[in-house]
């Protein structure tokens, strides 16, 4: 796919076309694939991640596997919460065991901006973390 390929649903944005775009992207981060997943952004693309600032795809996709390889059995859902025109916000939770085992839940917002052909331009997430029980997990992965 070209970098600079367009990348619908397009803004403006209405309530489905946001569905949509929300359900793609969590779709898409459920892959682990850091590659993949960065194509969503532009290549100017700017994020801040917890106390985390990038900038540009190649940091994004840098990013992606420090936190793959540290956030095991990583399963996500996402929820939209506000649109307007080339703006989406979201709510998300997602879970993840470390190496030793001790499973968490982490949940937050996100904002995140688009440009014209749909990539995403900028993205801020609040992310907050709690320990839970592998009993407790709400996100377990359907068997195919």
């Amino acid at each position: 796919m070209s970098t600079n390929a367009s990348r619908p649903p397009l803004p403006p944005f209405t309530e489905e076309s946001a569905r949509l775009k929300v359900q793609l992207a969590e779709d898409a981060w459920n892959t682990r694939d850091p590659e993949r997943v960065a194509l969503a952004y532009s290549e100017d693309s700017e994020w801040r991640n917890r106390s985390e600032f990038l900038k540009g795809r190649k940091a994004i996709v840098g990013f992606l596997r420090r936190k793959w390889q540290r956030e095991l059995d990583y399963r996500l859902r996402k929820s939209l919460w506000a649109f307007h025109g080339h703006r989406i916000a979201v709510r998300f939770e997602y879970e993840w065991r470390d190496d030793f085992g001790q499973w968490f839940r982490s949940h937050g917002n996100e904002n995140w901006e688009f440009d014209p052909s749909g990539l995403m331009t900028r993205r801020y997430a609040s992310i907050n973390d709690q320990s839970i029980t592998a009993g407790e997990r709400r996100l377990i992965p359907r068997a195919s």
